[in-house]
């Protein structure tokens, strides 16, 4: 069941595998098997059903619908390839086909779905060039809005920072990829808040996915958690500091991070790109003079 109170953490709603007192938080079991310890284990994200949270109030059903697909393809229960059907989700999610089918259309402009009319719709497999711009477009905002936020930031702000940094250790010791994940979003996410920039951080998420997707698949590993806890302990700390030149260069080596990992998930599951990363692309042609 939902918190209805807000958290200082995300000044949202407290998801519900969080503990609300973080001096009572304790681990929480992931929904695969066995424990996943890298990035050899995705595999295993093949074998969970697709996930279906509840609704949250005054979620439209299209809105509803479009997160849980969302959702799903981000964490990889729906694979890169895989086919959706319209009439599974919609009776998963307790809903008609129509904001089942809407939501498919919406992230059919985005090229995270590929439709055929009367046929069916299939989850895109993994475009590097569409990771890189989703990547660049959150690079060129990102690092724009924690200059204004290291001008903006309150102590109530700072803390909520801190927290979730708190939080991100907690899980990093405790290896919960999932939370992870959720408390990075929500890391960048108020970011965006404290730059009073809340409605552009609404309008990116659906180009986001790209490049959300082959960051779930990195933070299965612990060094690539490691790293991005570290990113945000940094950044927080330089945002503390008021160094906002600083605070700049250390996202531009966040967001940039992924890239480290791609040769390696490429290796690992060819099945879900539809084309090697730029670097490998440039050192084929290389070989070939």
């Amino acid at each position: 069941m939902l918190v209805d109170n807000s958290c200082a953490m995300c000044h949202n709603k407290i998801r519900p595998q969080l503990c609300p007192d973080f001096r009572a938080l304790r681990p929480v079991k992931a929904d695969q098997s066995r424990p996943l310890r890298g990035p050899e284990d995705l595999k295993y994200f093949r074998r969970t059903p697709v996930h279906i949270s509840e609704r949250l109030p005054r979620e439209s059903s299209r809105d509803y619908a479009l997160r849980i697909i969302k959702d799903n393809i981000i964490s990889l229960r729906l694979e890169p390839g895989s086919q959706i059907s319209e009439n599974e989700l919609a009776t998963e999610m307790g809903l008609s086909r129509t904001p089942v089918r809407e939501a498919l259309i919406e992230l059919a402009k985005v090229k995270i779905i590929e439709t055929y009319p009367q046929r069916k719709s299939v989850v895109s497999l993994i475009d590097y060039d569409l990771v890189d711009e989703s990547r660049f477009m959150r690079d060129v905002l990102e690092c724009a809005i924690v200059e204004q936020v290291c001008e903006l930031v309150t102590p109530a702000d700072l803390q909520a920072l801190e927290e979730n940094v708190r939080l991100q250790n907690f899980y990093l010791d405790n290896y919960d990829p999932e939370n992870l994940m959720w408390l990075d979003n929500k890391f960048h996410e108020n970011l965006f808040r404290i730059a009073r920039k809340s409605q552009i951080h609404s309008l990116i998420q659906n180009i986001s996915i790209h490049f959300d997707r082959v960051r779930s698949m990195s933070l299965v590993s612990v060094e690539s958690q490691q790293a991005a806890v570290q990113d945000h302990e940094e950044i927080t700390r330089q945002i503390r500091l008021g160094n906002a030149e600083m605070a700049r260069q250390q996202m531009e080596t966040h967001l940039s991070r992924y890239k480290f990992d791609a040769l390696k998930i490429q290796a690992e599951f060819p099945q879900y790109f539809k084309q090697p990363p730029s670097s490998a692309r440039e050192t084929e042609a290389g070989n070939k003079f």
